[in-house]
């Protein structure tokens, strides 16, 4: 489903298997569960660099499975919307510098989670960004949107991202200021680049803590929305 690899000062977690990456509760808690390990394993000059094995980085959440409950599916997205939550706050209240290496499709929830990171990193040849609720007629929830006006700076980008149902190829993506880079043929080519900007992170030995609460002061209302006030940060680090 998921692992994470320390090498040096790099975090490796990796979305494993070829098939679509859909985010099921059982992968929702097992992402959760090792961004908490990265954090309790962080030291100064730590990086996370997140990607997927192939065609998709992350298709968005498991329609399938709560499409599979009949009259309970709206109970299931509702569920997997609210667990979803906290890997995206978890990403933000990270002590270090993210980066997601887009191996090929992001969409949806998927697409989420990869703008959760500071830095993505596209491929040039495949792989597209893609918010499907308009196209399938569901509400985007709120902290989705929160998340796109903090990450995304024109209201441009923000429309041809939620209220076009556009399938966005990197090099799209980079005119929009969504992403960062879109440079790259292959998905070793992405993550081979996000590993050496991850290093030249590292190699600044920066206080994660200090990193992190820079990081939630740049986005004080997704960061409302997703519950990292100073006092539930308070319990939750301590």
């Amino acid at each position: 489903m998921c692992t994470l690899e320390k090498r040096g000062d790099l975090f490796h977690l990796t979305l494993t298997g070829d098939d679509e990456h859909r985010f099921h509760p059982d992968t929702i808690a097992s992402v959760l569960s090792l961004l908490e390990q990265a954090k309790s394993q962080s030291t100064k000059g730590s990086v996370l660099i997140t990607t997927g094995h192939g065609k998709f980085f992350s298709n968005g959440f498991d329609l399938a499975w709560a499409q599979s409950a009949g009259h309970g599916a709206i109970e299931r997205m509702h569920q997997m919307v609210k667990s979803f939550k906290p890997v995206l706050a978890a990403l933000l209240d990270l002590p270090m510098p993210t980066i997601a290496a887009l191996n090929g499709h992001a969409a949806a929830s998927g697409l989420m989670f990869a703008l959760s990171h500071d830095y993505v990193f596209m491929r040039k040849d495949r792989g597209v960004l893609y918010m499907s609720e308009v196209d399938i007629g569901l509400p985007v929830p709120d902290y989705f949107s929160a998340l796109v006006v903090a990450k995304v700076g024109s209201g441009i980008a923000r429309r041809e991202l939620l209220l076009s149902g556009k399938k966005l190829k990197g090099e799209d993506a980079v005119a929009l200021g969504i992403v960062d880079s879109a440079a790259h043929d292959s998905a070793e080519g992405v993550v081979e680049a996000t590993v050496s900007l991850g290093e030249s992170l590292a190699a600044k030995k920066w206080n994660g803590e200090v990193y992190a609460s820079i990081r939630r002061s740049l986005y004080p209302e997704l960061c409302r929305m997703l519950e990292l006030t100073a006092n539930n940060l308070a319990t939750h680090n301590h």
